[in-house]
């Protein structure tokens, strides 16, 4: 079976023991939550046709996952309804199980003759796949599809900034845009050895599994999870959005921006199969505008938490951000919030409170508006170091996008990451600021505000 369309870079043995006799290949689905454009799925089903066997998918829906909440959960069962009837079709059923996903693996790894897994790349995820390549009877193999160029591939070490790994990923980016060529299965299971959750009914299921939602209510009125909501969107972006993408991806005030990055967090859409699209279209400085997003700024994300251990720590900062920072600590500040003010929108900045209600009620904010929510959140707390858990915590808490690569990127990037020091000012020191002036002088505010107000009244 050939699998020149899955580069050697994307796999990773991580255990020395052999595969085995086993009644199926175990697919592991935890990062790649599609049943398309998958690498980690493609090679399971060669290997199962290679074996003569099936593929069991099995999902490990862990209640306690951090910081996650009936928000995130929804969108995440929406994903996984599409992708279970999916991959159905294929002939490989897909248990989402409850529990800890060590625990579930391990579980069905015992009749396994080799489990295959996607790659997450945030601590506790490589943590969950190294236990289970400690503990399972067989091989285990980790198959990389949530980024374009292998993270490890890209580059040895964190890197400063878009600058220095630029053009590191577009060296090396054309031997990894392969489309995958999709493998009908040879064996289909039948019988499953289990049932599963239902996933029916993704707000009953939260409530059993006693999943915290109230502060956090799903979006799916504005962002309903799954591949088929992922494609839709990605293909409206590319005739209505991608034409205006240079002149408004920094216009909070219009909605030229693709919305993908949900999708992409959750691995409901491969990042693979964006860039592929989008190399449909005529090349232009809007195509380029969102291939820097796409490749760029996205996996410089990637490669600052593979490479930093702190990625979610003040400490995690550049030495001369963290400096900066801890020498303005004490200057004065005219306004002062607390948490909770900032989480209830109570400020005096109708800009920012905007802002903040947008996420609160939609899940979603454009990101120029991102970085002034931030900055601000900076400006007026107490210490940098709280700001910058104030700044997590939040993002982290009613994005549906919260808590990946990404995520703790750009909040890092708030307080200096992957920055260049400025001329120093109050409070930030040396750390890029911004105002509402100049939000005023680059953007349409008033139109800004119109459209939320919108948003908040559907």
């Amino acid at each position: 079976m050939s699998y020149s369309d899955i580069p050697r870079e994307r796999i990773h043995a991580l255990s020395q023991k052999p595969a085995r006799d086993g009644r199926w290949i175990l697919y592991w689905m935890q990062q790649s939550q599609r049943a398309e454009d998958n690498h980690a799925l493609e090679y399971a089903v060669r290997q199962a046709n290679d074996r003569k066997l099936p593929v069991l998918a099995v999902f490990a829906l862990w209640a306690s996952y951090p910081e996650a909440n009936a928000r995130h959960f929804t969108f995440l069962l929406e994903g996984l309804q599409e992708t279970r009837e999916a991959l159905r079709k294929k002939g490989i059923p897909l248990l989402v199980m409850g529990g800890a996903p060590v625990e579930v693996v391990l579980r069905y790894s015992r009749s396994a003759a080799l489990v295959v897994t996607d790659r997450g790349y945030l601590r506790h995820q490589r943590q969950w796949r190294r236990m289970v390549a400690e503990k399972a009877p067989c091989l285990v193999v980790e198959v990389e599809s949530d980024a374009i160029v292998p993270v490890a591939t890209a580059a040895e070490k964190a890197e400063y900034g878009a600058y220095t790994i630029r053009r590191k990923l577009w060296k090396q980016a054309g031997r990894f845009l392969l489309p995958l060529q999709s493998t009908p299965l040879h064996n289909p299971m039948n019988p499953c050895p289990d049932e599963g959750l239902d996933l029916n009914d993704p707000a009953a299921l939260c409530r059993s599994l006693g999943i915290p939602g109230e502060e956090t209510p799903p979006v799916s009125r504005f962002l309903r999870g799954g591949a088929r909501q992922a494609r839709e969107r990605f293909r409206r972006f590319l005739t209505e959005g991608l034409p205006n993408y240079r002149a408004h991806h920094n216009q909070p005030q219009t909605e030229d921006v693709s919305t993908m990055s949900p999708y992409l967090h959750f691995g409901q859409v491969s990042p693979l199969r964006l860039a592929l699209e989008l190399a449909g279209v005529p090349p232009s400085e809007n195509t380029e505008a969102f291939e820097e997003q796409l490749l760029v700024r996205r996996e410089l994300a990637i490669n600052h938490i593979w490479f930093q251990a702190d990625y979610d720590s003040f400490a995690g900062l550049p030495s001369w951000a963290v400096q900066t920072l801890r020498e303005h600590a004490g200057d004065a500040k005219e306004h002062r919030y607390s948490g909770c003010r900032l989480e209830t929108a109570e400020t005096h900045d109708p800009y920012w409170n905007a802002a903040m209600k947008e996420m609160r009620h939609t899940g979603f904010m454009h990101n120029y508006l991102r970085m002034y929510w931030g900055k601000k959140i900076l400006e007026w707390s107490p210490a940098p170091e709280e700001a910058f858990e104030t700044a997590l915590f939040l993002n982290n808490k009613y994005f549906v996008d919260g808590r990946d690569a990404n995520s703790f990127t750009g909040i890092g990037w708030l307080f200096g990451l992957h920055d260049r020091p400025w001329p120093a000012r109050p409070v930030f020191g040396k750390v890029r600021s911004m105002t509402a002036t100049g939000l005023e002088r680059k953007c349409d505010m008033k139109a800004y505000l119109q459209r939320v107000e919108k948003k908040l009244s559907e």
